[in-house]
């Protein structure tokens, strides 16, 4: 069973001066929204009025001092009578109260809050309602079935009340009656919400949405005059056993969730430190692209210098070349030119030339025959011997001699 129970409501009946205190705190641990006061004004002031009456009736017939003293007395008494019914008639309704009025027993209108005068003993207040105050009403419900027809251990249901029309909350029900209407109500809808939920989503229905359970008892109850101005449920309580089932669940969903977060972490802890190698790699990827453009624009510049120097030396060769033809062409030119004006020359003097020619033919004929070899002939008989080795002897000593003679040549030698 729940430790918590039903929100009592009743009425009650006490005294003006305590009404208040029975409409904000109740009464018992009990909620007081009606109070029935007590009359309080009698009908002493009656035996007032017959006392002046009296003493009216001894002033008229006595004489002297006494019919003095009884006309006094008649004219305190009066005072007082009159006084006491003045006090009497004032009725106070506070701020945030309704008072129904009735007369000879119906029920005839209703007292706003402030001062009224009931001059008419049978004019009285029937009841003083609370109808400013969102009343709250706490209902535990024990055994509550669900869809699977598992009996809640309780669901605690609170909701919040107002008496809108006080004429017909007194007249139609009271606060007894509807004490018992309305825990009536919420647990039938109670017991229809756990019939929608299952077991194991039934603390779904803490703190749910319950505008249509709200709805459904402001209809039920908005013939007494009252109207439902909030709702929820607070407490949802499972069966021991199932307790126990869900916290085994928890736990290991707990310890599922905490593996999940670890994984979480160590997935994200790897998937930073990816990123972090992904960026370093891409820095040295870039740092290499920059440094690969740099040596490629310094190959470019030097392929460009390169280019620009070989294309100056070509263009040094080529004007070299061309100055060069142009000298040789000049040259050739000019001993073509030469050699045009000396054909010409020789043309004009092939007389002279060839006799030039023929008289050096003639020197060079002359000095090949001064420098010619002239023959010597030695005869010599045959017949003897020693005298052909003399003469070979002889000639032998005299060969030399005549070839020494700077070309001239000596008469031939005949030896005997």
């Amino acid at each position: 069973m729940s430790s918590r129970e039903f929100s009592k409501i009743k009425e009650s009946l006490a005294s003006w001066s305590e009404i208040r205190q029975l409409l904000r705190g109740g009464e018992s641990g009990q909620l007081v929204p009606v109070v029935i006061p007590k009359d309080r004004r009698g009908f002493a002031w009656v035996a007032l009025l017959f006392l002046a009456l009296y003493l009216m009736g001894t002033a008229v017939l006595a004489d002297g001092a006494l019919a003095g003293l009884a006309a006094i007395g008649a004219v305190v008494s009066l005072a007082a009578a009159l006084v006491w019914m003045w006090r009497r008639a004032i009725i106070e309704i506070e701020e945030g109260t309704t008072g129904v009025r009735s007369r000879w027993g119906a029920i005839v209108g209703v007292l706003p809050p402030g001062r009224h005068y009931l001059w008419l003993p049978w004019d009285r207040v029937d009841a003083v309602v609370d109808t400013s105050t969102e009343i709250p009403y706490s209902a535990p419900i024990v055994a509550c079935p669900t869809a699977e027809n598992v009996p809640l251990k309780s669901i605690e249901f609170f909701l919040k009340f107002r008496i809108v029309d006080p004429v017909a909350f007194v007249r139609t029900i009271g606060a007894g009656n509807f004490d018992l209407v309305l825990s009536s109500a919420v647990q039938d809808a109670i017991r229809q919400r756990s019939r929608q939920v299952n077991t194991e989503r039934a603390y779904d229905l803490r703190g749910s949405d319950v505008g249509d359970m709200q709805e459904l008892l402001t209809r039920q109850l908005g013939r007494y005059g009252v109207r439902i101005t909030g709702a929820n449920i607070p407490d949802v309580q499972l069966p021991d056993q199932y307790q126990q089932h869900l916290a085994t669940r928890e736990k290991v969903a707990k310890e599922l969730s905490a593996f999940e977060r670890e994984w979480e972490l160590t997935r994200k802890r790897r998937i930073d430190t990816l990123l972090m190698e992904i960026e370093r790699s891409k820095k040295t990827r870039d740092a290499r692209i920059v440094e690969v453009r740099a040596a490629a624009n310094t190959a470019r510049k030097d392929v460009a210098r390169m280019l620009e120097e070989h294309e100056t030396e070509a263009q040094r060769v080529r004007w070299e070349i061309e100055a060069k033809g142009r000298a040789e062409l000049t040259s050739a030119e000019n001993e073509a030119k030469g050699l045009r004006h000396l054909a010409d020359s020789y043309r004009d003097n092939r007389a002279v030339l060839e006799y030039e020619l023929a008289r050096r033919r003639l020197d060079v004929g002359a000095k090949l025959a001064e420098s010619a070899p002239r023959p010597i002939v030695v005869r010599t008989s045959g017949a003897s011997g020693e005298s052909s080795a003399l003469s070979t002897m002889l000639l032998a000593q005299i060969l030399p001699q005549l070839s020494s003679g700077n070309g001239q040549v000596r008469p031939a030698v005949e030896p005997n």
